[in-house]
């Protein structure tokens, strides 16, 4: 984490470590001896999400891991991290995950089969890094910090999360270019992370280590700017990264969809 705000490397490390339990935004502005009115502000300015934001954020992917690694039923699920209410967890899980808890649990099932169509050397010919519009785009190379094999997903957010189907995406490759078009105006975040190719399933849903980047400052896309260059750079998870709540299984399939029609298209 950034040296600014040190204090917070404790308090995000306490919120990890606690998500069983209630915690309060008292507790957390205590714990880093801020006013509470700071504290937001300074977690929110490191983090780009409020405290209660993140926290939440923390529990689905808590629950995505305990979906997999345990047999309890759903209701179970929700009860162990705090929520009430069937109802509003399933709600919050499915449009931030992409899919409804159960879906989640069988979509192992599907996971490689999505990762070993995207390894296929057809879909990556040039054609398919030609886009059918040349009107508001971003475009870049992706760089890594170590050498990775695998596949790069590309979205552009609404919050700097990776949360929800991205609003727009691509698929790319490391030292390769990369352009996604048609962007509307308006303020986005551009996150990414990898997937191996020798990914299994388990990885591919709960993708705790793969690399990712996000950019922490919004891309502001405004009427008549056609391009913008936003280069990536892949790096380890760091301790303020927020969770990958996005179901990789169901953006791969989405993207593989998108990326294949582009090439149809452009041969």
């Amino acid at each position: 984490m950034s040296s600014k705000y040190p204090e917070l490397d404790q308090v995000i490390m306490y919120i990890q470590n606690h998500l069983h339990e209630p915690i309060s935004l008292s507790q957390l502005s205590h714990y880093a001896f801020y006013s509470p009115y700071h504290f937001i502000r300074i977690f929110k300015e490191q983090m780009g999400l409020t405290p209660q934001y993140y926290i939440s954020s923390l529990r689905l992917q808590k629950a995505k891991e305990l979906l997999l690694a345990t047999p309890f039923p759903v209701r179970e699920v929700a009860n162990e991290l705090g929520y009430q209410s069937l109802g509003t967890f399933t709600s919050r899980f499915s449009k931030s995950v992409g899919m409804t808890p159960s879906e989640f649990r069988s979509s192992g099932l599907h996971a490689e089969h999505h990762l070993r169509r995207l390894s296929e050397p057809a879909i990556w010919l040039p054609g398919h890094t030609t886009t059918l519009s040349l009107n508001d785009y971003i475009e870049g190379t992706v760089r890594s910090e170590i050498p990775f094999q695998g596949v790069v997903l590309v979205g552009l957010f609404r919050k700097p999360l990776p949360e929800g189907i991205p609003l727009y995406g691509t698929l790319a490759r490391v030292n390769d270019s990369f352009r996604i078009s048609g962007v509307k105006p308006g303020v986005y975040y551009l996150m990414a992370t990898s997937v191996s190719w020798k990914s299994k399933a388990n990885d591919i849903l709960l993708p705790a280590y793969t690399l990712r980047t996000r950019s922490r400052a919004p891309i502001i896309i405004k009427p008549g700017e056609c391009a913008h260059q936003q280069d990536v750079i892949l790096y380890p998870p760091r301790l303020d990264d927020p969770p990958i709540l996005i179901s990789l299984t169901l953006l791969m399939q989405r993207l593989y969809r998108q990326f294949s029609s582009i090439g149809k298209h452009s041969n």
